[in-house]
């Protein structure tokens, strides 16, 4: 038996900061664990954008930084909704034996989630009706949820302050506990408060945390990694000057846009509606708004609607961007392999340790494992590197059969 004890986080590092930094070393105060395995989201993520830099270089942060070692969450999860998301990763962190999964919070305490995942089980049939029927009159999908939970919380007789499910990274951890209920796992679930700045606030001089939000906001603006040296750590900040020098741009919709119109512009509307998450013939708008706009600012301002909110929209335009499709969704219900993209000296001595009790087999090289969901990851991998590129550029194509493990002694 084992004598060393895993923590899991979630995460995306989108990129790296001061407040990841502090989420990685109270995940393991807070738990008493040994190591730390962090379960990151790919080259897309889940609010549905490329992300900052590519998922190697934001490993290479994470295990230089608290983190000892790092799981890519497959792009079918990483690029979904919350519950999804959520089912994804805990599953994978199950899979890896963690003692304890981590999640920051606004509520900051455990009690309030386990409160709303018994009010929600209780309401039953009549919370989904309550959320269809919302649904059904025009609002968001994420505005019917919060619609119906605060219903079911107005009639509720359960003692004690429920979790403010109109927070993100509540929204996040509520699913997350959700998740590990309905597998069953035996992962203590422990909550950290979100320190300082809030999911969307912007980043400000002189405040040493800001959020990934703020910082690629601060950095967009002034195109100057300068602005964001305050938020993060030295050794994260050095893997940011490394890629600018590499790949001369980062990860956003309108440095990817003009290969995603392109995509657009030669499916056409009906294939487009094959794809995941394209729905209720909004692939017609999608089809002129590209037509009539060269800029992403300019399309995305033609098919914004209360119907679709900013995200919903833009997982549609990533799937789109790599080809995901309904089928190919259908075959991927459940995660069926660890990712390892790197770890650390203590990493591998608990991978060691725990090898033969993994739940799902470790795959450290991509072409020695034939699987569909790894297929698509390498895929994207790909279509990140052409969108980086503005599709001139093959130096990182196949970066994923090149790449091995990370190793930090």
């Amino acid at each position: 038996m084992s004598n060393l004890k895993a923590s899991g986080i979630i995460v995306e590092y989108n990129p790296f900061h001061n407040g990841h930094l502090y989420h990685a070393i109270q995940a393991k105060i807070t738990t008493g664990a040994d190591v730390v395995i962090a379960v990151m989201s790919g080259n897309f993520l889940q609010r549905g954008e490329p992300a900052f830099v590519d998922k190697w270089s934001r490993a290479n942060m994470a295990l230089k930084n608290g983190v000892d070692i790092v799981l890519e969450l497959p792009y079918a999860f990483a690029t979904s909704n919350a519950p999804s998301f959520a089912r994804g990763a805990i599953q994978l962190l199950d899979a890896a034996q963690c003692s304890a999964f981590c999640f920051g919070s606004e509520d900051g305490e455990v009690n309030s989630f386990e409160r709303s995942l018994l009010l929600l089980q209780q309401a039953g049939d009549n919370y989904e009706q309550t959320v269809k029927d919302a649904v059904s009159r025009g609002l968001s999908y994420p505005k019917a949820l919060n619609e119906a939970y605060t219903m079911a919380a107005n009639s509720s007789t359960i003692e004690g302050p429920l979790a403010d499910l109109s927070k993100p990274n509540n929204i996040l951890g509520f699913h997350y506990m959700e998740a590990a209920r309905n597998i069953d796992s035996e992962m203590k679930a422990v909550t950290i408060p979100r320190i300082v700045a809030q999911y969307h606030d912007d980043a400000v001089a002189g405040n040493p945390i800001a959020s990934a939000t703020g910082i690629r906001k601060s950095f967009f603006e002034s195109e100057m990694l300068g602005t964001i040296t305050d938020f993060m750590p030295d050794t994260a900040l050095e893997l940011l000057h490394d890629w600018q020098a590499e790949n001369q741009s980062f990860g956003n919709w309108p440095t990817f846009y003009p290969q995603l119109r392109f995509t657009i512009l030669r499916e056409g509307p009906k294939r487009l509606a094959m794809i995941a998450d394209v729905t209720e013939g909004i692939e017609n708008l999608l089809y002129r708004a590209a037509a009539d706009n060269g800029t992403f600012e300019g399309f995305m301002k033609d098919v914004k609607s209360k119907r679709y909110t900013w995200t919903r929209l833009q997982r549609m335009l990533t799937h789109i961007f790599t080809g995901f499709t309904y089928d190919i969704r259908s075959s991927m219900k459940t995660p069926s392999y660890l990712r390892l993209l790197g770890m650390t000296s203590a990493g591998r001595l608990y991978l060691n340790e725990h090898k033969k009790r993994l739940k799902l087999p470790l795959i450290s090289k991509a072409a020695a494992f034939s699987n569909p969901s790894l297929d698509f990851d390498i895929h994207a991998a790909d279509m990140y590197a052409l969108g980086i590129g503005n599709g001139t550029s093959s130096s990182r194509i196949g970066v994923d059969y090149n790449t091995h493990p990370i190793i930090i002694q």
